[in-house]
């Protein structure tokens, strides 16, 4: 499992990074939990960290891994 603080802020913002994930990650793989500060992104799937990095930076949003 991977997580990543990103700074999203709503569900249009969790669509543009779903743009960039669903390119080699099904839906169901990963999730964007606004409720908290960090704004976590996890995705259960065996992909390298580095891959889901540059998909939300390529999106536009700041990532960092936890």
């Amino acid at each position: 499992m991977i997580k990543i603080k990103t700074n999203a802020k709503c569900g249009g913002c969790i669509a543009k990074i779903g743009e960039h994930l669903n390119t080699f990650l099904s839906p169901d793989q990963w999730n964007i939990d606004l409720m908290v500060p960090e704004k976590i992104l996890t995705v259960h799937a065996d992909v390298p960290a580095e891959k889901v990095l540059d998909a939300v930076r390529a999106a536009g949003f700041k990532a960092e891994l936890l």
